[in-house]
């Protein structure tokens, strides 16, 4: 058995070190003499050497975020994730954006953010949006490293990544990983749900903590915001998801130049549970787009003169893969933007032209306009890791709770950054 293992480890090996081999031999032919099997250990190191570079890039703009609260059922509740520092080409200053559950329901002195250099300042200023699970909080000051972020749109299934955070409080903790999936919409967050659904699926270790904290690309920048992971344990279990860099950028941007996020709405009700039986029902071949179930008036979607049974194929020039997909397109267009649809009515299709009004305006109205959040399938928890603490101030164990799960941890609070 011993012999059987050492020629698999030698196998493996001299795999790895072709593989590597070849790899350098295709981009430089004239190298080809200079290759053997220890290429395959050179291109570990050298990997080892870009993973570690990168790590030391990120992490002063890395911040750990302890945030408490008080509730009438669980007394003073700590909350602990993580945060990333950018700059706004709006307004001077330092912000760190991280989750919004991260710090919901805390006032500004009951927020404590741990700087990179160990400096503890309370933010000077709020700003969120539940709709998407962002905020930013402006800090008192100067001269710390911001992020850049990545343009999430061209990052690919199989990218390597890393996720930088506070996993269980243990701030500035770096793992490695890939991008495993785009555009996971189907996911229930919280109590009201998310409505900007788009998440990056990532095998990158991430945990209660790692909330707020940044999933980084091999050139350095944000590719993402980690935000949630499906668990039946608690904690990582390969399935993270992570706020696309795109939409948490437009998002921070339209929070510090407006105090809010402007979100165009068609005025319609679709369907959650459009399949492919409904789909040859209405003449398509299989099921995409998303079903109109119902046209709320005085709506951008009843100006447009949009039909129950309509199936919108596209939107803008991007083809619809579902209701969810249209809901997040649609409420992160511009207001007031002119928009071409691809219907399909009556097993014809033919362009709708669309002009979005602020969402808002309909959340101000009686009229139920705004479409219905669709169903989400897929139960996931946000990271949030919290203590809780008793009337007497005396420290407990640290507890875990994710819905109904919950994790009795033996570690004293002691150990929390402070």
């Amino acid at each position: 058995m011993r012999v059987r293992s050492t020629i698999v480890l030698f196998g493996v090996l001299a795999f790895v070190g072709g593989w590597a081999a070849f790899e350098r031999l295709h981009a430089d032919p004239r190298r080809g003499a200079e290759l053997d099997l220890d290429s395959g250990s050179n291109a570990l190191r050298d990997a080892g050497r870009v993973m570690a570079k990168i790590s030391k890039q990120i992490s002063p703009s890395v911040v750990h975020i302890e945030a408490s609260h008080r509730t009438v059922l669980r007394g003073e509740v700590e909350e602990t994730g993580s945060g990333v520092i950018v700059h706004s080409t709006h307004l001077p200053g330092e912000y760190v954006v991280t989750n919004r559950h991260v710090i919901a329901g805390s006032e500004l002195k009951e927020i404590k953010v741990t700087l990179p250099d160990g400096r503890q300042v309370n933010p000077e200023r709020v700003w969120d949006d539940a709709a998407s699970d962002i905020a930013v909080m402006k800090v008192p000051v100067e001269g710390l490293t911001a992020v850049a972020w990545a343009d999430s749109d061209v990052a690919e299934i199989g990218h390597p990544v890393l996720a930088v955070g506070s996993p269980f409080g243990l701030s500035q903790s770096v793992t490695f990983g890939i991008i495993s999936a785009k555009s996971r919409r189907s996911l229930k967050l919280g109590d009201k749900g998310v409505l900007n659904q788009d998440f990056i699926q990532t095998d990158a270790a991430i945990n209660p903590g790692n909330s707020g904290g940044p999933l980084i690309d091999l050139n350095g920048r944000v590719v993402g915001i980690n935000t949630a992971i499906a668990s039946n344990s608690g904690g990582n279990e390969g399935i993270g998801f992570s706020i696309p860099s795109n939409l948490v950028s437009r998002v921070v941007d339209q929070l510090l130049e407006y105090g809010k996020v402007y979100r165009a709405y068609l005025g319609v009700k679709l369907d959650p549970e459009f399949d492919i039986t409904k789909a040859r029902a209405l003449k398509l071949d299989r099921a995409r787009g998303a079903r109109v179930m119902a046209i709320y008036p005085n709506t951008p979607a009843a100006r447009a003169k949009l039909q129950k049974d309509d199936v919108i194929l596209s939107f803008d020039g991007i083809d619809i893969v579902d209701e969810n997909h249209l809901i997040n397109v649609v409420s992160l267009s511009p207001v007031g933007k002119k928009v071409r649809l691809m219907v399909l009515r009556r097993g014809e299709k033919f362009p709708v032209q669309v002009d979005l009004s602020d969402r808002s305006v309909a959340e101000d109205d009686s009229t139920p306009s705004v479409p219905q959040q669709s169903k989400a399938d897929t139960p996931v928890e946000q990271m949030k890791f919290s203590a809780e603490q008793s009337e007497s101030s005396v420290p407990v164990d640290l507890k875990l709770e994710l819905g109904d799960f919950k994790l009795q941890i033996s570690i004293r609070r002691s150990i929390l950054p402070k």
